[in-house]
């Protein structure tokens, strides 16, 4: 059974920086499209940005193009998001999650329920 891990997230000032790392446990992420969703406290979850399994296709919602970055390797099976010119509305919880093969990526890539393995969620706080 294939376990997500999320980490790095913490406290930032506006225009700071931060990356997230998603990796797994019991099966390797190489196969599976992924995507990082966040909850901002009193708002739904929301899709941010979505990563085929072969690493070559990438999304981004609009709010976040040019500042967040999605990147994989699978040899070190991680999956990375980063974000910079990090500003209070980014704060939220950020949550990794996982699909076996390409469908979820090409079908919606920012549905929540395409997406079948959940890490518990990395916490971004934004505030000066």
């Amino acid at each position: 059974q294939l376990q997500v891990v999320e980490s790095g997230g913490g406290s930032v000032q506006p225009g700071g920086s931060l990356t997230l790392s998603c990796t797994s446990t019991g099966r390797r992420l190489e196969y599976h499209a992924v995507a990082w969703f966040r909850q901002a406290p009193g708002k739904e979850r929301e899709g941010v940005s979505c990563i085929n399994a072969p690493g070559g296709s990438t999304e981004y919602i609009e709010a976040v193009k040019g500042r967040f970055t999605v990147s994989r390797d699978h040899a070190k099976n991680m999956v990375w998001l980063q974000m910079n010119n990090l500003g209070p509305e980014d704060t939220a919880v950020y949550y990794c999650a996982a699909a076996p093969g390409d469908h979820a990526h090409y079908s919606g890539c920012y549905r929540s329920d395409k997406y079948d393995y959940w890490g518990q969620g990395t916490e971004v706080t934004v505030s000066a």
